[in-house]
């Protein structure tokens, strides 16, 4: 096995089984919010030891292991073919060894390919940088969580959104209020202002590779997301779903230029069980640093 392929498959292990620390130092945040004895602090207190089992035994933090996103950088001349063949190598290996769930299903058949391979299966997007070394990002997004995701196209008379942030602002909360713990929260959310429907959603998917704790460095957007994330927390949403004071984790927000006619609101739902993972590969194609 190739060391690019150790690699990848210990990315997807990782990735599959551990949580990074922003994301468990939240869920403990949150934990503590929730009142003893409350069904919120019944269903933190479950997913705490869900985490820790999934931890000790390398066994997948959820029977969905969801859609597989890899985001790379690399140098000029990165031959990106030989990349996503390694890649999906080492895919069918986490899938023989139970890291992946066989999760990928022909649309037209319903005939599951047993491998985690197909059209769009896994998902790969390159980007070029003028650094020499090859910065991986893999998001394992459950389908419980992308089924409630939302785009809105403002003015949306529906929610009372007008062209501008309060707009922004009332379209993420109706997509909590909507979601209703239904993408396993507490939730994380990735938002995109702009852009058209494509590439308002694929950025906000790129929201979900910040880290937790991390601050916008918009002041408008930072300001934003502190006050979504508050504002929420107060739905009585809660874990799950089952009421409570930890309905959000975060709230992450981007924006792209938009077309004079179009101003689309695009929100990704990330569950609690929030597995993304980064690493660094050095000049022999092993693992020099872990980004979270």
């Amino acid at each position: 096995m190739s060391a690019l392929r150790e690699s990848l498959l210990e990315l997807i292990r990782r990735t599959s089984t551990e949580l990074p620390e922003d994301v468990t130092k939240a869920i403990a945040k949150g934990k503590a919010q929730e009142p003893e004895g409350t069904t919120g602090a019944y269903a933190m207190e479950v997913i705490s030891q869900n985490i820790d089992l999934a931890g000790q035994a390398s066994q997948p933090l959820c029977q969905d292991t969801g859609s597989i996103l890899f985001y790379v950088h690399g140098p000029a001349g990165m031959d990106q073919m030989a990349f996503t063949a390694e890649t999906e190598a080492a895919v069918v290996t986490a899938t023989e060894k139970g890291w992946l769930r066989q999760n990928s299903v022909d649309s037209l058949t319903g005939i599951n390919t047993g491998n985690n391979l197909g059209p769009g299966a896994p998902s790969m997007h390159f980007v070029q940088w003028d650094k020499d070394e090859i910065d991986i990002r893999l998001m394992l997004k459950g389908g419980g969580c992308e089924n409630v995701g939302a785009q809105y196209a403002l003015p949306d008379g529906r929610v009372g959104a007008g062209r501008d942030l309060e707009g922004v602002r009332k379209c993420i909360l109706d997509a909590t209020l909507q979601a209703q713990g239904k993408g396993c929260g507490p939730g994380i959310l990735g938002v995109c202002i702009g852009g058209d429907r494509a590439t308002g959603y694929g950025h906000s998917k790129e929201q979900l590779l910040r880290k937790l704790d991390d601050r916008n460095p918009h002041p408008d957007l930072d300001a934003l997301e502190q006050s979504v994330v508050a504002e929420a927390n107060t739905l009585g949403i809660g874990p799950m779903g089952f009421g409570g004071n930890t309905t959000l984790l975060a709230v992450k927000i981007g924006a792209l230029n938009r077309l004079p006619a179009s101003f689309f609101v695009s929100v990704s739902y990330m569950c609690w069980a929030y597995r993304r993972q980064g690493i660094l590969l050095d000049d022999q194609q092993a693992i020099s640093r872990w980004l979270y």
